[in-house]
C-alpha cells in the first residue's frame, strides 16, 4: 500500500480498502449499500448530477438549486451517498465540494455484470421492426 502524503489521501485510501477485498472485487454487502443509497429518487438524481459534472464536482449550493432540493434535504442525501462511498467531499476553506467516487461506481457495475450471459456475447440486439406492410395471412384475408 502507497504511503499516505496526506490525511484526504490515507482517508481515501482506507474507503478503498474497506470497499474492496484482497482480490480487487466488491463485496455483496458493499454492493447492497451502494444500491440502497441509490434505491431513492433524490439520491439518485444527485447522484447522476454528479457524474454528469465529471472530476470538478459540484457545491451543495449549486446542487440543490439545481434539483429544487432544500439544504438540509439535499444534506441528508449527500452523507447517505457519502455513506456509501459513492460520493467524496473535498473542502476548501468554508467551501465543499462533492464528486462522484467513479471507482466504487465501477467496482458496483463490474459486481452486477461480474460473469454475465455465462461468458456469452451480451451485445443487446434490437427487436426486429413490423413491418407496415402486410404479412401473407392478412393480404389473402383482404
Amino acid at each position: 500500500m502507497p504511503r499516505a502524503s496526506s490525511p484526504d489521501t490515507a482517508q481515501r485510501e482506507l474507503d478503498r480498502l474497506r470497499y474492496f477485498h484482497i482480490y480487487g472485487t466488491m463485496e455483496s454487502k458493499s454492493v447492497i449499500v451502494a444500491l440502497e443509497a441509490l434505491a431513492q429518487d433524490h439520491r439518485l438524481a444527485v447522484f447522476r448530477a454528479l457524474i454528469q459534472a465529471g472530476r470538478g464536482g459540484l457545491t451543495p449550493t449549486y446542487l440543490g438549486d439545481k434539483l429544487g432540493l432544500p439544504a438540509p434535504t439535499l444534506s441528508f442525501h449527500l452523507a447517505q451517498l457519502k455513506h456509501a462511498g459513492l460520493v467524496a467531499a473535498t473542502r476548501d476553506g468554508r467551501s465543499l465540494t462533492y464528486t462522484a467516487n467513479y471507482d466504487v461506481m465501477r467496482a458496483v457495475i463490474d459486481f452486477l455484470t461480474q460473469n454475465c450471459c455465462a461468458g456469452g456475447s451480451c451485445a443487446v440486439t434490437k427487436p426486429k421492426e413490423k413491418s407496415s406492410e402486410p404479412t401473407a395471412r392478412a393480404r389473402r384475408r383482404a
